[in-house]
This record gives structure tokens, C-alpha cells and sequence, in this order.
């Protein structure tokens, strides 16, 4: 038996075999008898109930049976496996970034003062939580550089702090003022569940909306990023949900990442202009209800305009 025959009945239950070709459940019209028919030489379908067709196999895992997708196009030979050496391969190991926090951070859970009053009431009308506030070990500082703004640090996978974001709770004019230091790394990585689906998002308090989520700190993603290493690494399903004005570099990611084979979604923003806006009941619902993003996807968009 062929590798695509056996990752076929994976994929679509058992089938009936004669003359080459394979019949069978549809999984669109759920007939009860065994008649999609499927020519692995020829590389088409047809359900000879419902007429649904393709001449290529691969859309047919991705709609029905999307865990065996980033498989079966590593069999087709769509996944180029010496892209993974141009990646990973010759790097020098670099130490990993390792900072402080400001000197005068403090925590702002545990018991309730009047100095925390202000970057509470901030998180608060974010609609954070005092659980969130906990999980993400914010602070803040009310003097020195950092002066009124919230701290939220991010951890690598030792638990060590390897950056943060300040971000004003007052009327600054600079929002944000960040410590001076790379930005390649991964949010808060030692709280990831690499075994999980990801959801990549813009800034921390997108994240913060999300469960599994990472911020790019940004609306791209390089190949040779460590992120991006990590999840070709842990082969781990992505859910992009940038905002709804970065659409154009969201599909650019989602095309990286599908030529490693990575399963990517879309999940759909508006009405809001970006996740943090949303009820974190929402994003849970519209996660359920994503997309796989398409070469077409991106056709279509760029037609729009």
C-alpha cells in the first residue's frame, strides 16, 4: 500500500478498491455508500452523488481532514524539506537575551493601594482581569524612566526576562517606550503551549485577549526569526489575527508559513479594528470559525483593491 493510499485512509475513513481507483465515504454529502472516487496517479476526485470534484487531491484533505494538509503536501512534493536547512542550518548560536526590569517595577497584584489605583483602573477599562493581571505578571512604575506606565515582561523558556513593553497610563504622548534591546524573541515563551494551536497577534494586549497567544511586536514575521524557527520546529497550527489594517502583510506570513508546511488560519477582525478589542468570548468563537488561508484568499484581497 502507497504512503498517500494509507495517509488517505487516515484522512477519509476506509475504502473499496478496483482498477486503480479508491472509493470512498463523501465527506461533503455523507452518503452512506462508498462513492468519492479518488485517482492517486491521476490526482482527481469525484463524489459521483453530490458531484463534488477536484483535480487535485490536496484542497479535499485541507477542507475535510485539515490535520493530515501539511502531510499530504509533503508527499505531493509541495513542501520543499531544503527550505528547513536554509533556516536552521549554519547559525551561530547566540546567547540568549537576558535583561532586567526597570529597578523601581512593582507588582500590581496582591493587595490594593492608592499608587496602584491608576495602572489598575488602565488594565481595568482594557477589560483585563486581576487573573490576567496575575498570569502576565504585570507591574508598573511610578517614577524614574518609566515613569506611569504598566509593565508587562516577557519571559524565555528558563524563566528569564527577555524584554518588556511600558505602556503609558497617562495622556504621554509616546505610548509605548521600550527597553533598547532586539526584539527577536519570543513573548513570553516560557508560558506558550507548544504542543497547542498558536495564535499570533500584533501587540501584548492582543495577546492578552487570547488563549496561546504571540505578540509579534509588530505585523511581520521573518524566516529567520527564532519565532518563526520555533513553530517550523514544533510544527505547531497558527491563527493569525493581525489587524484589520496589516491584511496584506497577515497573508504574506500565512504564505511563509504554508511553504514550511504550516497549517494557517485567518481569523476574521472586523468589525473591530484589532483582536484586543474584542470579548474574549468573541475571539474564542470567531477561533472556532476560522479559515485556512489560501493562495486565493490573497487573489481575492489583492483584487479588492
Amino acid at each position: 500500500m502507497s504512503e498517500k493510499l494509507k495517509l488517505l485512509k487516515k484522512a477519509l475513513g476506509h475504502c473499496w478498491t478496483s482498477e486503480g481507483e479508491h472509493q470512498f465515504h463523501c465527506p461533503k454529502c455523507n452518503h452512506h455508500k462508498l462513492k468519492l472516487s479518488v485517482n492517486i496517479d491521476k490526482g482527481v476526485f469525484k463524489c459521483w452523488i453530490c458531484d463534488y470534484s477536484g483535480t487535485k487531491i490536496s484542497p479535499l484533505i485541507r477542507r475535510f481532514a485539515p490535520s493530515y494538509y501539511a502531510d499530504w503536501r509533503l508527499l505531493e512534493g509541495e513542501i520543499d524539506l531544503d527550505k528547513y536547512d536554509t533556516i536552521f542550518a549554519d547559525e551561530v548560536e547566540l546567547p540568549p537575551q537576558i535583561i532586567d526590569l526597570p529597578e523601581n517595577f512593582q507588582t500590581l497584584t496582591g493587595k490594593k493601594t492608592r499608587l496602584k489605583q491608576k495602572p489598575l483602573n488602565y488594565l481595568y477599562s482594557r477589560g483585563f482581569t486581576d487573573t490576567d493581571i496575575l498570569n502576565w505578571k504585570i507591574g508598573f512604575c511610578d517614577f524614574g524612566e518609566y515613569q506611569d506606565r504598566v509593565i508587562v515582561p516577557s519571559f524565555d523558556s528558563q524563566g528569564n526576562v527577555s524584554f518588556f513593553i511600558a505602556r503609558s497610563y497617562t495622556d504621554d504622548w509616546m505610548k509605548y517606550r521600550n527597553p533598547k534591546v532586539s526584539k527577536d524573541i519570543i513573548f513570553n515563551d516560557l508560558n506558550v503551549d507548544w504542543d497547542s494551536d498558536v495564535i499570533l497577534v500584533e501587540g501584548v494586549f492582543d495577546a492578552m485577549k487570547c488563549k496561546n497567544a504571540i505578540p509579534l511586536l509588530g505585523s511581520t514575521l521573518r524566516e529567520n526569526s527564532l519565532l518563526f524557527q520555533k513553530i517550523c520546529e514544533k510544527r505547531s497550527n497558527v491563527y493569525l489575527a493581525l489587524d484589520e489594517d496589516a491584511k496584506g502583510k497577515e497573508f504574506g506570513i500565512a504564505k511563509k508559513l504554508r511553504e514550511y508546511g504550516i497549517r494557517t488560519m485567518s481569523i476574521k477582525i472586523t468589525p473591530y479594528s484589532d483582536i484586543g478589542e474584542m470579548p474574549v468570548a468573541v475571539v474564542e468563537e470567531r477561533k472556532q470559525n476560522a479559515d485556512i488561508v489560501s493562495d486565493l484568499d490573497y487573489l481575492h484581497y489583492k483584487l479588492d483593491f
